[in-house]
């Protein structure tokens, strides 16, 4: 698995194809593409900066724009949807190999489609991960190993600690120039 692209399949797999090297160019990284509803879907969009700043309205717009225009030709969704972009947030879904390893002593909660000792759901401190699994300490203690293409979906806890953190990398950015 390559640490910096979400693992996705069928539908939202073909977007994410169609859409990650348009974004690589602008200068942003793709962290979930998820396709909601059957009349006419929604595509929401979660990115990051690449620079590691934190994403603007106006980043969202510049993402928004490009993607629609790519989706409007690959054309990978038949019929209308409806396009919704936005930042990963601070307890941001966990879809890449390098989520998991940038948010190493962190609370997770993880949902998976087939049990690992009898056990779909589970939460703990996030440990890394590495090309075929992810990593956790699980409340009692356990470690456990979750096989990337039996991750259902796994996303951070919102706890103070990962508040103070989010907070600590975001002082550290240059602010943005003004006219």
């Amino acid at each position: 698995m390559d640490q910096d692209l979400p693992h996705h399949t069928g539908l939202e797999a073909r977007v994410a194809d169609a859409i990650a090297p348009t974004l690589a160019d602008l200068g942003y990284e793709l962290v979930r593409v998820a396709v909601l509803g059957r009349e006419r879907p929604t595509v929401q969009i979660m990115a990051d900066r690449a620079d590691g700043n934190l994403i603007a309205v106006e980043d969202c717009e510049r993402i928004s724009h490009a993607v629609g225009a790519v989706l409007d030709v690959a054309d990978p969704i038949p019929g209308q949807w409806v396009l919704e972009v936005s930042s990963a947030g601070i307890d941001r879904p966990l879809t890449r190999r390098k989520d998991w390893n940038r948010f190493a002593g962190h609370l997770a909660r993880a949902e998976l489609n087939l049990p690992i000792d009898g056990r779909k759901r589970v939460s703990g401190v996030v440990l890394g991960a590495d090309e075929t699994h992810a990593r956790m300490r699980l409340d009692d203690g356990a470690e456990i190993a979750l096989p990337w293409q039996d991750i259902r979906r796994a996303k951070l806890v919102l706890t103070d600690a990962l508040i103070a953190a989010t907070t600590h990398s975001a002082d550290t950015t240059p602010p943005e120039k003004t006219n």
